[in-house]
């Protein structure tokens, strides 16, 4: 088991393989395909230093916050997995989701020292490993804002690393 600490360094990045089971701990950000076209859309345009967005090193988990918890949606919708080169460039180092992506995110994850980890539908699990939550951003979006979360030991799988995948 490898433990994972936000902010993620390159190093931490290069040192993981295929298969590797993780443990993740410290902030997280948590969006879906409301917010993350959003997010991208600050990036873009270099409004994203206005805000307290800080992605270098971080962890961007594919959920929903609401009153029921968080678990892992299909990381390839098209918001999604299409997000995915902008948050990379711009410092995100794990993706965190389920379900399989395209060979061309594969190969651009390698290209910027990014990973994509899944973890199966555990609700009940993160929940008592969820420490803290925070509305970050996109407050109208409700349970798809942007949301920050302190969290410890969230338990992963690394599905995608250097141009390789287990899909």
């Amino acid at each position: 088991m490898k433990v994972l600490t936000t902010p993620i360094s390159e190093e931490d990045v290069r040192n993981l393989q295929v298969g590797d089971q993780v443990l993740i701990s410290g902030s997280i950000y948590c969006g879906r395909d409301a917010v993350l076209p959003k997010i991208c859309e600050l990036i873009d345009s270099g409004e994203i230093e206005n805000t307290d967005i800080h992605l270098r090193g971080s962890v961007i988990f594919h959920t929903a916050v609401s009153p029921a918890g968080v678990g892992p949606t299909s990381s390839n919708k098209l918001e999604i997995e299409g997000s995915f080169e902008t948050l990379s460039k711009a410092g995100v180092k794990v993706h965190l989701g389920k379900g399989e992506i395209g060979k061309a995110t594969i190969q651009m994850l390698d290209e910027q020292n990014a990973v994509y980890a899944v973890m199966p539908p555990v609700t009940a699990l993160l929940g008592n490993n969820t420490m803290e939550q925070r509305l970050v951003a996109f407050p109208e979006l409700g349970m798809e804002a942007l949301y920050e979360l302190k969290v410890k030991d969230y338990p992963a799988i690394i599905a995608a690393a250097h141009n390789e995948s287990i899909y």
